[in-house]
C-alpha cells in the first residue's frame, strides 16, 4: 500500500509500505494492505511502519490518518526530534 506521512511543513515519507501501525486516539491499530476505508485522530505516540524491510519509527505529536483504496495519508500535528 502507498502511505504519505505530511506536517505542515514538509513531506516526511512517501512510499510503498507492507504495513504501518498508529496512535490512535483509543488505542494503536495497524492498516495493512486492502483495509477498509477509515479516517482516525492520533494522538501523541509512535508511528511504525516496514519500507523493503526495514522498519522505521516517528514521533508525533498528534494528528489524523486517512485510508481509502489501498492509499494511507497521516497528516501530523508535528514530528518530534
Amino acid at each position: 500500500m502507498h502511505l504519505e506521512i505530511l506536517t505542515p511543513e514538509k513531506k516526511i515519507f512517501e512510499g510503498e509500505v507492507a504495513i504501518a501501525t498508529f496512535p490512535g486516539a483509543d488505542g494503536s491499530f495497524q492498516i495493512m494492505d486492502n483495509h477498509a476505508p477509515l479516517i482516525s485522530l492520533l494522538q501523541e505516540g509512535t508511528v511504525e511502519y516496514k519500507d523493503k524491510g526495514v522498519n522505521h519509527n516517528i514521533q508525533i505529536t498528534g494528528g489524523v490518518v486517512e485510508v481509502l483504496k489501498n492509499k494511507v495519508i497521516l497528516l501530523a500535528d508535528g514530528i518530534v526530534d
